[in-house]
């Protein structure tokens, strides 16, 4: 008997590493036909074996629509590429944080708005938002990074009524802690004596060592994976950094409190 998903086609964005490739071999190995986009793809280094490759640049409209065009009916959307970003708020160029929103944001929100009238006419469809647990614990010096997942996050939970009628899911996924290797892909800015400087440096020392701890790109693909399966599914799910823990923590303490505990984790 063929797989249910072997007629399922997925788009996961992103693939050339880290998550996105983690989450389109494991759809591969359920069965999906999956494409994965990279910026180029004849620049990648170690090609998902099953997955097809599609160019896809998010700050770039016409990119996102010739990589709809491209992908045809897709059932499945992983938003997962993404850009990580941090320095002090005052030295953010805004150029800087208008490529990060088209990136992280606009592009991803773009993309889903394109394969969605698709979904709604079959009555099936699965979006998934790749977030991160900064969108619900923030943290200093990564303003722009946490607002543009939290931003994916506001445009997942109201997109979700729109379209469960017509038998498409919406989940927002947020991984804490990865150990993927991004805090060396990390844009970083910082301005030349910046007074700001040792409490930056402070920060992203933590924070590198935690994602070095981190938990792996495989558990949160097979986290994304069961969401993507789930007959209902759930709105959001959490994954890394003791994610039940901290939850249950900010449902009993106030946000004062929380955001003392995650500035402490950061040597702050």
């Amino acid at each position: 008997m063929n797989s249910p998903t072997a007629s399922r086609t997925a788009l996961v964005t992103g693939a050339s590493s880290g998550i996105g490739a983690a989450v389109a071999a494991e759809l591969v190995r359920r069965g999906y036909r999956v494409y994965g986009t990279s910026r180029d793809p004849e620049s990648v280094t170690e090609p998902v074996p099953g997955v097809e490759y599609l160019a896809l640049d998010l700050a770039d409209e016409e990119s996102v629509r010739a990589c709809a065009a491209a992908a045809g009916d897709v059932d499945v959307l992983v938003n997962n590429a993404g850009e990580s970003q941090s320095g002090p708020f005052e030295e953010l160029p805004p150029e800087a944080v208008e490529r990060l929103f088209r990136i992280n944001v606009f592009g991803a929100v773009r993309l889903t708005q394109l394969v969605l009238p698709g979904m709604r006419a079959r009555r099936y469809g699965r979006v998934v938002m790749v977030g991160s647990m900064l969108a619900s614990f923030p943290l200093a010096y990564r303003s722009s990074y946490v607002a543009s997942k939290a931003a994916l996050k506001g445009f997942a939970n109201a997109l979700r009524r729109e379209v469960s009628p017509y038998g498409v899911g919406v989940t927002t996924v947020e991984p804490g802690s990865i150990n993927t290797g991004i805090s060396e892909r990390r844009t970083q800015y910082l301005r030349e004596g910046s007074p700001f400087a040792d409490e930056y440096r402070t920060m992203l020392e933590a924070l590198n060592a935690n994602e070095a701890r981190g938990i792996s790109a495989g558990t949160v693909a097979r986290t994304i994976a069961r969401a993507v399966e789930a007959d209902r599914p759930r709105p959001f799910h959490a994954v890394g950094s003791n994610a039940p823990v901290v939850f249950a923590l900010r449902r009993l303490f106030p946000r004062s409190v929380i955001l003392r505990m995650v500035a402490r984790k950061h040597g702050l």
